[in-house]
């Protein structure tokens, strides 16, 4: 049996308001993303990438059309189930870091594991995701007594806190200077190889855009003609 695509979306619409002041976000994304690739979404400011991350991620929904993800049709769901499905499928890592501020490091990574139902039974992930990048001597600071590289780094733990099938990355390292930026892209592509994990980026840094295995560009709410994967099309095949 063939495993079914990580994300696959069928003519999906995305309108923000109404009448004259309605904005068309997505125009009709047609789009696969195979289990374990790692794709990097392109355009200018404004262009819908965010909105189509938000859509696929379950944080917001589309107008019309439909959207598969890990197999599971988020279109049929309700808020509620949506949450459960973002909480058990998803791992996201934002520029904003959006550590909750009154929370340890610790905590932060265990809050997706007790949201789950695991509780402190998941300390031990949790200290262990934080060794693993590199935070090991810092998992009882809090946020505003780390710097941005290690907040994000934090950010990263989260995401994975939860094993998920598929990463969401919007300008991960957006806020971060560029030596900092580079350590967060290695240990979040390293990250997500070792678990054959799908990523989902976002990102304006050229140099991170080009690790990934393809690139969709997305125009006022388009997708262009789908290329082949970079490394296929690197090999020469």
């Amino acid at each position: 049996m063939i495993d079914s695509p990580a994300v696959s979306t069928d003519r999906l619409v995305k309108v923000y308001g109404e009448g004259e002041l309605a904005v068309r976000a997505l125009a009709g994304i047609d789009l696969q993303i195979e289990r374990g690739a790692f794709v990097v979404l392109l355009g200018p400011s404004g262009s819908g990438k965010t909105t189509l991350l938000n859509v696929i991620g379950g944080i917001d929904t589309a107008t019309s059309g439909s959207v598969r993800v890990d197999g599971v049709d988020l279109s049929g769901l309700d808020r509620s189930a949506r949450t459960r499905f973002r909480r058990d499928h998803i791992g996201f890592v934002f520029q904003s870091y959006q550590l909750v501020p009154t929370l340890t490091a610790e905590e932060n990574v265990l809050l997706p594991l007790d949201l789950a139902g695991d509780g402190y039974a998941g300390a031990p992930r949790a200290r262990e995701l934080l060794g693993r990048v590199g935070l090991a001597d810092r998992i009882k600071h809090y946020p505003v007594q780390l710097s941005g590289g290690e907040q994000q780094r934090v950010a990263i733990a989260r995401a994975l806190a939860v094993d998920p099938a598929i990463l969401i990355a919007d300008e991960p390292t957006g806020n971060l200077d560029g030596a900092t930026g580079a350590e967060i892209a290695d240990l979040l592509f390293d990250a997500v190889s070792e678990r054959d994990t799908t990523l989902v980026l976002v990102t304006h840094d050229a140099e991170l855009a080009a690790r990934c295995d393809r690139t969709v560009r997305i125009t006022a709410g388009h997708m262009e003609a789908d290329p082949a994967p970079l490394r296929t099309a690197a090999l020469g095949s």
